[in-house]
Order: structure tokens, then C-alpha cells, then sequence
């Protein structure tokens, strides 16, 4: 008799046990199912239009004769640490001699610091020594012009890297930053994309000079 009471006194906490880690292991299971790179609804900004900041970024290209120069609005109001990001960058000098290493029918994007070296396989993979900027995710849509953070699969991994679409990419719309947009040089922006490339990559250098941050004038706007 004493050693039944004795069984049943040991078997209740291993009950107890093993309901804990059937709840733990469900609860790891749901949280699993959410895939890694899709922002949650509380996460996205939405209903707010993008005010353009009192500055513009101006990118010079290095050989200005074939693809002139592109200017950009930026949108402090949607995506604040993005911008200061890119502009912190820019006036470090940061962007001065990457390459626009990947283009295709969507995208241009650049701002790598290996694409400044003989090595194009590294092109890509690259950042800043600063700490990776968190998603600001909106509900502005990427039609063409729109300037985007690069990530990885982490929405939180944008960095130093930007992209410029081509055209309407509904599949980009909140899963990427937002920052800003081209308001002058779209046409230049075409040009680099229509460059001879093998897959992605441009068989030639297509090298930024320099991306000037500067007040918005009717002078730096070209008007």
C-alpha cells in the first residue's frame, strides 16, 4: 500500500512536467509559424504623407556624361532614422566611390562599401561599421522613383544600402523602408539600369562619385 501512495506521490509532478513542456513546445510552434520577414500590422505606418525634408540628397556619377546626376527628396516624417542614416553617411564620404552593383528590370541599388574594390562576388554583402537601423515600415506604395532601405531577411538589418525602383513593385510595399523619392533624373536612373550586366551585376563599374547633401533651392533642384 505505501509503495502505490508512494507512486502516485512521484507521478503528479511528473505530470506537471510534461504538460509544461507540451504548452512551451505549442507556444514555440505558433510562434515559429510567423515568417521572419513580414512586419506585423502594428509595425507599419499608415494613412501618413511623406512631407519632404528641408534638404535633398544629389547623387553625381562618376562618369556624369553617361548618367548625369540623380536628386532625391527625403521623408524625415515616414522613416527619421533611415534619413538621418543617409545623410550621416553621405557627408562622411561614405558612398563616395561605390558602384550601383546589382540592377535589374525592378531595382538599381547600391551604397556597398565592397563594391569599391576589384572584387564583384563580394558586392552585396557589405555595410557600415554603424549599427543597422530598425524598420520603419509604411504604407506608401513603391511606384517608380521610390528609394528604399535594403535589408536582409531581418526587417530590422537595413544598414547603409539603398535601392531606387523602376517601376510599380506591389510586392515590396511595407516589407521594405521607405525614405524617399527621385524628383529629378529618373531618366538617368534608366540609363544605369539599361547597362549591359551578367545576371544582376554590371559588367562594368557603374561608380557613384559622390551624394551631396544640400539645402532645397530652386539652384539645387536645376530649376
Amino acid at each position: 500500500m505505501r509503495t502505490l501512495l508512494h507512486l502516485r506521490f512521484l507521478a503528479r509532478p511528473l505530470i506537471f512536467l510534461l504538460l509544461v513542456l507540451l504548452i512551451g513546445g505549442f507556444s514555440s510552434a505558433c510562434e515559429s509559424t510567423t515568417p521572419k520577414g513580414s512586419p506585423t500590422k502594428s509595425s507599419v505606418k499608415t494613412g501618413i504623407k511623406p512631407i519632404p525634408d528641408d534638404e535633398v540628397a544629389i547623387i553625381e556619377m562618376e562618369n556624369e556624361s553617361a548618367y548625369g546626376k540623380i536628386i532625391i527628396e527625403l521623408y524625415p516624417n515616414i522613416a527619421p532614422e533611415m534619413v538621418k542614416r543617409f545623410k550621416e553617411l553621405a557627408r562622411e564620404g561614405f558612398y563616395d566611390g561605390t558602384t550601383f552593383h546589382r540592377i535589374n528590370a525592378s531595382v538599381i541599388q547600391g551604397g556597398d562599401p565592397l563594391s569599391k574594390d576589384n572584387d564583384p562576388s563580394n558586392d552585396g554583402m557589405g555595410k557600415s561599421n554603424k549599427p543597422n537601423v530598425p524598420a520603419e515600415f509604411s504604407d506608401i506604395p513603391y511606384d517608380a522613383g521610390i528609394v528604399g532601405a535594403a535589408r536582409s531577411q531581418d526587417p530590422n538589418s537595413a544598414n547603409s544600402q539603398f535601392f531606387i525602383t523602376l517601376k510599380r513593385e506591389p510586392s515590396f510595399d511595407k516589407k521594405y523602408t521607405v525614405f524617399g523619392k527621385v524628383i529629378e533624373g529618373m531618366n538617368n536612373v534608366r540609363i544605369i539600369a539599361a547597362s549591359p550586366r551578367d545576371g544582376e551585376r554590371p559588367l562594368e563599374p557603374i561608380r557613384i562619385k559622390t551624394i551631396k547633401i544640400v539645402k532645397r533651392t530652386t539652384d539645387s533642384l536645376g530649376e
